[in-house]
């Protein structure tokens, strides 16, 4: 049973092992402390013990070494290399474990950079400045002696009440597979292993909740869920996978063979590792009810093709015993997934390291390349969604006097997400210092604009205290312009409005934050309301009555300065919604990629449209699509797409060009609007730029009536745009017979700027 690509060696280190030593290869440990409460159910779960005590076999996985408290990198790692140096002195088998870390906005672990929140990576549309993130990323990871990082997400966005959006890259799967595949292309060039998360289905959970069941058939699954994974595990070279904690129409994942591995591995060859999510083979257990014990348990989860248990061995360590020593369970699954966690081990060189080297020392996990990637993102992703000419603020004295106003405004902690070690693991530890320089927005602001700036924080994020209400009222009236920050504080298990666990009913903003921002537009004072957020609200009414709105997804440790800059035109504002920005909670679930049954049409009284579309932004200045030519091609072809892209404006600024197709006829219903392509380019004040794109016509593939993914000849309108509403069209033949898509197929989409040249002069358009 154990894997055709396992080399001699690992099959020789497996039939050697005892059963204990090969069920020890299989399991994390994870040596908590007092006070952590960073994973679902921990306390009930975590029986960890005395890490002598749980290594006596070996180790497969060390859980989180860095990254559940405040520990001095230097000093940690030495704890680790001493505690590496005793499984390789002090066990039969003498083979260091794998050490993996969270990773999702920058190595989760004291003093070490925070960069935007994965939603903020989708605003950008800028594949390779991800790319350029995740690998420094990695290269603070491989310096602690960090193998393995568990991120990217790339679950799709369906449900804006669902708490993990903001660890999300958007609703469109093919711009959460592009953007999270540059993720992993960055992480594993530095040597780190990344981890697909949640495999799959988990952002389709029941009404939006944390751990709800997935109601979704196996088509919509294949052709939004899974293309993200298959990018990355195809074109991405993914190393490891994580198992969600979903069920689907009843299966849980943990224990689907039919997912893990008949399409992971029969399908795709993936052949890494799948480690489950923590807990979640104990789950099976304990939550799903389909395993009567821990023992069954561990076997559903061998035997759907989970190779580790994570973080500890609740399952596969006593209870799998017991299981296969009555015969319940085949040892055969056990060197199957040894075997694996062995090639991996293979791979980083731990079958030979003894660790008597010595530990890093000064690992510099802040540098200023780490900050300027961090600034870079957080500049390119903030989304100006509405303004009315007020923004920009001059920055000299001229503008006045400008009220900074909101729960968020002078908050360090405003700009990070969930995952991120001030919330994660910092918000436990009331007085440790947060380790890195953070200005807030405030101070960004002040440091930004030379004329008059007050402050009032008017309320809290999420409870029902107006008391300030009048202070900020009164800053308001005396000011010229009121900036209103306002938006979510990210946290676990309903410790914050935005995060794992942190689901919410309504897409109001929470507590009384409406309530403040109205109170702020009746003084007459011209209002700037800047969303601070981990997932978007609906806020309609702010569109229609603020004088501009602006849109960030948890910037991260440079989002002050960032959104200042823009807020002044320092920097032009260039970042796309990677989500829709909602109707109410009850036009919920949504998404851009429904079909035209699903849109505005006369059988119902209420409509579904978005407040505002899907890769919406505005500059400081216009663009001008013209021109847009498009080859017809068979349907196992390329389609060549070529526009013209105009700055109609009197500055320069980055548009994003987004490509969008309609398939007219299919035999099945398709979607209205699909991303097939997209180039972030820089056009100067009255030049114009040819943008071309190479679309593989698998971009327009989808599961037919009899389950196959395909290609159907027709016609297909394509479109350009600033975002998925239609600027300048083209319709093209699909020609020659139903074409079925394989793994061999290309899906990437490839963008260039063709020629660049002055266009004619143009009347510079309003800012």
């Amino acid at each position: 049973m154990i894997d055709q690509n396992i080399s001699p060696r690992v099959k020789a280190i497996v039939a050697d092992l005892s059963l204990e030593e090969k069920l020890a290869q299989i399991v994390g440990f994870w040596e908590g402390e007092e006070g952590d409460s960073v994973a679902p159910l921990q306390g009930e779960q975590a029986h960890s013990g005395k890490i002598d005590d749980a290594t006596t076999h070996g180790l497969g996985h060390l859980t989180r070494v860095y990254g559940t408290n405040p520990h001095d990198p230097d000093e940690r790692a030495a704890y680790l290399w001493q505690r590496q140096r005793s499984l390789v002195t002090g066990t039969r088998a003498g083979i260091p474990a794998i050490v993996h870390e969270e990773c999702l906005t920058g190595l989760s672990a004291w003093k070490a950079a925070t960069f935007p929140a994965p939603l903020s990576w989708g605003a950008t549309f800028n594949d390779c400045l991800v790319e350029e993130m995740g690998a420094l990323i990695g290269e603070s990871m491989s310096a602690l002696g960090i193998h393995q990082g568990l991120a990217p997400v790339l679950d799709v966005v369906r449900d804006p009440r669902w708490g993990r959006v903001e660890e999300c890259i958007a609703e469109d799967p093919y711009l959460v597979g592009a953007v999270g595949t540059a993720y992993v292309r960055g992480l594993q060039s530095r040597g780190v292993d990344a981890t697909l998360k949640h495999f799959v289905g988990y952002s389709a959970s029941q009404a939006g909740r944390n751990f709800g069941p997935v109601h979704m058939g196996p088509r919509e699954l294949r052709d939004v869920m899974l293309i993200p994974f298959e990018m990355a595990v195809l074109d991405g070279k993914v190393a490891s996978v994580m198992h969600s904690y979903a069920e689907i129409d009843g299966v849980p994942v943990a224990a689907d063979p039919t997912l893990l591995t008949d399409v992971l591995r029969g399908e795709w060859g993936f052949e890494g590792t799948v480690v489950a999510d923590y807990f979640g083979v104990a789950f099976l257990h304990v939550l799903h009810h389909v395993a009567a014990d821990l023992g069954e348990a561990a076997g559903q989860a061998l035997a759907a093709g989970v190779d580790v248990e994570l973080p500890t061995g609740d399952a596969y360590l006593a209870p799998l015993k017991a299981a296969i020593e009555s015969g319940a369970v085949d040892i055969a699954l056990v060197d199957r997934a040894a075997a694996r966690i062995l090639a991996q081990k293979e791979r980083h060189g731990l079958l030979d390291q003894t660790f008597e080297d010595a530990p890093p020392t000064g690992v510099d996990l802040d540098s200023p390349a780490h900050r300027d990637v961090a600034r870079q993102i957080a500049e390119q992703s903030v989304v100006l969604v509405s303004n009315d000419g007020t923004l920009p603020l001059p920055a000299d004295a001229s503008a006045g006097t400008t009220a900074v106003i909101g729960p968020n405004a002078h908050r360090v902690s405003a700009l990070f997400g969930c995952y991120s070690f001030a919330n994660h693991v910092l918000a436990h530890r009331p007085g440790v210092e947060l380790g890195f320089e953070a200005p807030t927005l405030l101070e960004s602001i002040r440091d930004e604009l030379a004329g008059t700036v007050t402050y009032a924080r008017g309320c809290a994020v999420d409870d029902d205290d107006r008391s300030g209400f009048d202070e900020a009222v009164a800053a308001a009236r005396a000011a010229d312009t009121a900036v209103v920050v306002v938006g979510d504080h990210a946290g676990l298990f309903g410790r914050g409005t935005s995060g794992e666990g942190c689901d919410t009913d309504d897409l109001e903003l929470p507590g009384v934050q409406r309530e403040l921002v109205e109170a702020i537009l009746a003084t007459g004072t011209p209002v700037v309301m800047v969303l601070v957020t981990g997932r978007p609200y609906a806020v309609s009414w702010a569109l229609e009555r603020c004088a501009a709105v602006v849109q960030t997804f948890f910037p991260g440790e440079e989002g002050g300065p960032a959104l200042a800059g823009v807020l002044s035109g320092r920097v032009n504002p260039s970042g796309r919604l990677p989500v829709s920005l909602p109707r109410p909670a009850g036009a919920q679930p949504y998404t851009y990629l429904h079909p035209a049954l699903g849109g505005d049409t006369d059988v119902t009284n209420l409509s579904s449209a978005p407040a505002a579309a899907f890769g919406h932004g505005l500059s400081y200045t216009t663009f001008e699509h013209s021109g847009l030519t498009a080859s017809d091609a068979p349907t196992d072809g390329t389609i060549t797409v070529t526009v013209s892209v105009t700055n109609t404006g009197d500055r320069g600024g980055e548009e994003v060009v987004q490509l969008y197709g309609k398939d007219v006829v299919g035999s099945v219903t398709r979607p209205v609007a699909q991303l097939l392509g997209y180039l972030r380019v820089q056009v100067d004040a009255g030049a114009t730029v040819t943008v071309e794109l190479d679309v593989p016509t698998t971009r327009l593939a989808f599961t037919d009536r009899s389950m196959r993914r395909v290609v159907e000849p027709g016609a297909v309108e394509l479109w350009t745009g600033t975002s998925s509403t239609r600027l300048t069209e083209a319709t093209v033949e699909l020609t020659g017979e139903v074409h079925e898509v394989t793994p061999a197929s290309a899906r990437l989409t490839t963008a260039r700027v063709a020629a660049s040249a002055v266009a004619e002069t143009v009347a510079p358009a309003t800012a």
